[in-house]
């Protein structure tokens, strides 16, 4: 499973034993323990044999085939700590990571993957996860990952090759979906998004969920009738967006909130869902007068006439339209 030498290999399931025990201490997958046998058997290492750290005088590279065994056991060790790794830069720009461990464990468990599904991973990234699914499925053929450029794609092939995993892998726009390989039971995106693409909806089966990072929150969705909906998780989550679907953040002006509310992650959330609805004075006394709403009490629906997001209820006072 990979040209890397004895020890190497041997720290290395060390270490995925040590993520196993961390993830495992917080009981990430308590209702769902067939994760952990996944994380305990996929090799990370082998999807991130070089991968950038950010430091004082910018990144430094980790390799896994550095001459030097020192910068090699860093590499190995770095590789399985429980920590988003960035593995494609271009002017400085992070253009692809592989997640992290622990946030990857919740998004599975969420996704709640049953034997027989057929699965679609928008944004291929090393090929990590796709190696998680298809090792919770088989080799059924039922997993299929998806990624715009073709470096990254290519790259994740190999890496699933190396790791003993063939799941299908397609260079394509994610926010097509893959129709050739529809329907698909679940939807997973590893990518953030402004919204979800009726495209999705329409490759899913009936009763499909689909999981998507949505402005610095984790939708979950269910499919029924040609439509979609369902609530946000309570859990942050930061992604690379999904090029051609990054959301421009206005330069507005963010006068008459206060700093603190500016600092504050959850009205961070609840201004980049009303961008473009809402001014952030505007935002701001919604968010204070019902009482500072958590992620949960968020939910969207995704219908034939567009995508609404709504506060506590669909049919309630606080529904909007969100762009995609």
């Amino acid at each position: 499973m990979g040209a890397y030498d004895s020890r190497t290999e041997g720290l290395a399931d060390a270490a995925r034993a040590a993520l196993v025990r961390e993830i495992d201490a917080e009981g990430v997958w308590a209702a769902q323990p067939v994760w952990r046998e996944a994380f305990a058997q996929v090799p990370r290492h082998l999807f991130v044999p070089s991968y950038y750290v950010a430091g004082a005088r910018g990144y430094e590279r980790r390799w896994g085939e550095s001459p030097d065994p020192a910068a090699r056991e860093r590499w190995v060790r770095g590789a399985y700590e429980d920590v988003p790794l960035a593995t494609r830069l271009r002017d400085g720009e992070l253009l692809s990571s592989s997640s992290q461990p622990s946030l990857m464990a919740r998004m599975l468990v969420a996704l709640g993957v049953a034997d027989g599904d057929r699965v679609l991973e928008i944004g291929a990234g090393t090929g990590y996860n796709a190696a998680l699914l298809a090792h919770r499925l088989g080799d059924g053929d039922l997993v299929t990952t998806v990624d715009v450029e073709p470096e990254i794609s290519e790259s994740a092939r190999r890496h699933l090759a190396a790791a003993g995993y063939r799941p299908a892998v397609v260079t394509g726009d994610g926010a097509r979906g893959v129709p050739e390989r529809a329907p698909f039971d679940r939807i997973i995106a590893t990518c953030a998004l402004p919204g979800v693409p009726r495209s999705w909806v329409e490759q899913c089966a009936q009763g499909a969920r689909i999981l998507a990072p949505v402005a610095t929150g984790l939708l979950v969705l269910t499919v029924r009738g040609g439509c979609a909906e369902g609530r946000f998780l309570p859990s942050a989550a930061f992604f690379v967006p999904l090029r051609g679907m990054a959301r421009t953040r206005a330069a507005g002006d963010a006068g008459g909130v206060p700093p603190g509310a500016l600092e504050d992650e959850l009205f961070q959330f609840f201004a980049e869902l009303t961008q473009g609805v809402l001014g952030p004075r505007a935002a701001y006394e919604v968010w204070e007068r019902e009482g500072r709403p958590g992620r949960e009490r968020f939910g969207v629906s995704v219908g034939k006439d567009g995508e609404w997001v709504w506060l506590d209820d669909r049919e309630g006072p606080f529904a909007w339209p969100l762009p995609v």
